[in-house]
């Protein structure tokens, strides 16, 4: 994905948050109480929401809840055959 210039700023607050611009947040789907991933790329900080994922190889095709983790249907197929 290019990179993309808002022209919005935010300041960072006493505890060090910052407010997302609910333009972003509905452009992303982002909503009270998600996760969002915060990631360093060089010099930059980037913000991503966390989908819902493989705890074994992070695809998201078939998920099944196992405990409090995600497995898709081929990992637990292979999971099955030990």
């Amino acid at each position: 994905m290019g990179e993309r210039a808002t022209g919005v700023s935010r300041k960072v607050d006493d505890l060090g948050r910052i407010v997302l611009p609910s333009e972003l947040r509905k452009s992303f789907d982002i909503r009270e109480g998600d996760l969002v991933e915060i990631a360093v790329e060089e010099d930059r900080i980037v913000l991503q929401k966390r989908r819902e994922a493989c705890a074994f190889c992070r695809g998201t095709d078939g998920l099944r809840r196992f405990r409090e983790h995600q497995v898709c249907a081929n990992c637990l197929a292979e999971l099955k055959s030990f």
